[in-house]
């Protein structure tokens, strides 16, 4: 039988150029989304910090950790939003159960 609900963490990086009330809203967007399908326990804004490794000519990134808990089948959804959401750079979902 399939997990009802799991614990999941998301980490994304958004373009700092978009500005901070743009990020901020992003912010908020991705976690309404996760609370309409889920339980939010905590999220971090980790903010500007230089990547490892350019992305798209870009060497700094706003970073932003999530936790949640949800049904197995959102994390697609909250992954396919973020990758076609204009100035996420790249984003990691991981299942903390498995």
């Amino acid at each position: 039988m399939a997990k009802v609900n799991a614990n999941y963490e998301v980490v994304y990086i958004v373009d700092p150029a978009i500005g901070e009330e743009a990020i901020a809203a992003m912010v908020e967007k991705f976690k309404t989304l996760t609370e309409s399908h889920g339980t939010v326990a905590e999220v971090n804004t980790w903010g500007k910090r230089h990547m490892a490794y350019p992305i798209n000519d870009l060497t700094e990134g706003y970073y932003v950790f999530m936790a949640f808990t949800a049904e197995a089948s959102f994390p697609a959804e909250l992954d396919r939003v973020l990758r076609i959401t204009d100035g996420v750079i790249r984003s990691l979902i991981v299942c903390k159960d498995e």
